[in-house]
C-alpha cells in the first residue's frame, strides 16, 4: 500500500520506492531504501512525518505516494 494509506504510529518495512531517478537518488540519500524500518508519526495535508534511524523525516504529499510499504 502506499505510505499515505499508512496508520499512524504503526511499523512498517519499506516495499518498493517509485520514481524517475533523480527521485529515487535523493530518497535513497534520506535512507529511504527498499527493507527499511519506518514508522508513520503523523498525516498531514501536505504529506506525513516518519520515524526512520531515530529521525524525524517530513515528505511532501507528492513523495509518499511513492513510497509502497
Amino acid at each position: 500500500m502506499p505510505l499515505f494509506l499508512a496508520s499512524v504510529n504503526t511499523s512498517y518495512i519499506i516495499k518498493k520506492v517509485l520514481g524517475d531517478t533523480k527521485t529515487k537518488k535523493r530518497l535513497e540519500s534520506l535512507g529511504l531504501v527498499e527493507n527499511q524500518d519506518i514508522v508513520v508519526l503523523s498525516h498531514t495535508n501536505n504529506g506525513c512525518i516518519i520515524l526512520i534511524n531515530n529521525s524525524r523525516l517530513a515528505l511532501d504529499k507528492n513523495i509518499v505516494k511513492n513510497i509502497i510499504v
